[in-house]
């Protein structure tokens, strides 16, 4: 077993669930400059390998992947990396330890509390990282680009939090340094999960979500505005949100309505957003004022796209803003940046 990551080591992965967002999130680090930094050494996946490594290599959304991918005596192979894979239903029979795993990405989605995260510990694990929001005693809830810097070297379980809070907070902050918010509404728009259904079925307890999700757009219940007063707790209680399904397979969009501390136009917005894209948010916030469709962002590594061509105000300091992101490709890049500044600071070791 090597040592665990501490600063400059390199930091072994382990991801646990390789669903849509753990194949992602691999796929997403043999395509980024992070691999002599991060290397995914252990999957765990109930599924057989042989589909595990169909669907590394073949995926409907985001194409081939851009590599080899083998199965080789029961690992999965990508490239020249052998990746050990385990096909385990409980966490206790996991063994973290052996291949000296650093942060875990659990990427299940079955799993969001410390006590849960816990148990990866008590593998063997140096750390984990949530692939989605988590209960309120974690050690941090991230955004990344925002406030990723309160990492430390002693925490250990942490939250990359959603896909949709950390397309909007960049976007809310930007906007509040700029202007000051007095509060605000948030819709998202977002393709379907599944957790639906294709065709009616008895599929969850939400009523909704026994609808096809190919059929209708279905309003859903969202966490999101918890997530913004986690986040950014000196706007607690400012936002309200909504959100909404629709039959496509990847790439959401938000819908944001501010009110402002002052009085604005389009063009004053509209420049806060692009110098935000551009300096403290570069390479996380996006901005476009190109005629786009939801499928030119697949893809898209940002955390969310500006459309500066949507950007509208009423009354002076009523703001409406339209946000892409890709909420698979976007936060799967997020998930590695997360990471990458684990390994930075020594979280893990």
């Amino acid at each position: 077993m090597t040592s665990r990551a501490a600063g400059g080591q390199l930091l072994r992965l382990a991801i646990n669930g390789y669903g849509r967002i753990g194949r992602s999130v691999l796929r997403a680090l043999y395509e980024s400059q992070l691999t002599d930094r991060l290397r995914v050494v252990a999957i765990n996946e109930p599924a057989e390998i042989h589909r595990m490594a169909h669907l590394t290599r073949y995926d409907s959304t985001h194409g081939r992947f851009p590599g080899q991918v083998e199965v080789n005596g029961g690992q999965l192979q990508i490239n020249n990396d052998s990746i050990a894979t385990h096909h385990f239903e409980q966490v206790e029979e996991l063994d973290w330890a052996t291949p000296g795993v650093d942060l875990v990405l659990e990427c299940s989605g079955s799993f969001s509390s410390r006590s849960e995260a816990e148990r990866h510990l008590a593998r063997g694990a140096g750390a984990v990282l949530f692939s989605q929001p988590a209960a309120a005693d974690v050690d941090a809830t991230v955004v990344y680009g925002y406030n990723h810097r309160q990492i430390l070297a002693t925490h250990r379980i942490l939250s990359a939090a959603s896909c949709s809070t950390n397309a909007v907070v960049p976007v809310i902050d930007a906007i509040e340094r700029a202007f000051g918010v007095e509060h605000g509404v948030i819709t998202t728009i977002h393709s379907a999960m599944n957790d639906q259904p294709v065709i009616d079925a008895y599929h969850h307890t939400d009523l909704r979500k026994t609808r096809s999700a190919m059929h209708s757009i279905i309003p859903i219940e969202t966490g999101l505005a918890r997530g913004i007063d986690r986040v950014m707790p000196a706007l607690a209680g400012r936002f309200q949100a909504q959100a909404m399904r629709v039959p496509t397979m990847n790439v959401s969009v938000i819908d944001l309505s501010i009110v402002l501390c002052c009085d604005v136009n389009e063009a004053a917005v509209n420049a806060a957003l692009l110098s935000a894209s551009q300096d403290g948010y570069c390479g996380v916030l996006g901005y476009t004022e190109e005629p786009l469709a939801s499928c030119d962002f697949n893809h898209d590594q940002h955390s969310a796209i500006v459309d500066a061509s949507q950007t509208r105000v009423a009354g002076k300091r009523l703001a409406k803003i339209l946000v892409w992101f890709d909420n698979e490709w976007g936060y799967a890049n997020r998930m590695l940046d997360v990471a990458a500044y684990c390994q930075s600071v020594g979280v893990g070791g």
